[in-house]
């Protein structure tokens, strides 16, 4: 497997990819394996992961001008320039755990640090959702007429507090204007 930033088009990538993952079970031939991994660092590869299926889980970590070093379950993978985030060792080996850093990742992709984070919006977009809904039904029980302007006004607030404040407004008022006009404090 090769990570990198390849274009999606059908064939074969050209050069090295910058970081090479490697599944090394049962019967694997060491000496092409690692002449795979010397071809792969000498082409330009800066980290090669070999995923060792067999023995003690544990993942052999390549790169060029270095020394191979083991990474074990309970530890990260780190490619910097490369990958956003580390790789959790046990991802490369159990499925749930896999999921759990491609749902990570996914997230961030869309701008969000957290599935917490995705449920919190989604709670302030119902709540928003919920407001203004509610102001145009007092609005239209009270036979207040909304101008286009003034609906997509409504319709673009993003301020859960405003649309409240509008609300409890709109219980009492005679005009849009007494409810949507910002109520001024007193000086002084």
């Amino acid at each position: 497997m090769s990570v990198g930033d390849f274009a999606l088009e059908p064939g074969w990538a050209p050069g090295a990819p910058p970081l090479a993952i490697e599944y090394a079970d049962t019967g694997q031939d060491e000496e092409e394996l690692q002449k795979k991994i010397d071809e792969l660092l000498a082409a330009g590869t800066k980290h090669v992961w070999v995923v060792r299926l067999v023995g003690p889980l544990r993942v052999e970590i390549y790169e060029p001008q270095r020394r191979m070093r083991l990474a074990l379950p309970g530890e990260e993978l780190t490619a910097p320039g490369i990958l956003k985030n580390a790789v959790p060792v046990l991802a490369l080996f159990d499925k749930e755990a896999a999921d759990q850093a491609t749902l990570r990742n996914l997230l961030q992709r869309e701008g969000y640090d957290s599935l917490q984070a995705v449920r919190q919006e989604g709670q302030r977009e119902g709540q928003l959702d919920a407001r203004r809904e509610s102001l145009f039904a007092v609005l239209e029980a009270r036979g207040i007429a909304v101008s286009e302007a003034a609906r997509a006004a409504i319709a673009a607030a993003e301020d859960v507090a405003v649309l409240a404040r509008w609300l409890v407004r709109a219980g009492t008022a005679t005009s849009l204007e007494e409810v949507l006009t910002p109520t001024r404090t007193k000086t002084g």
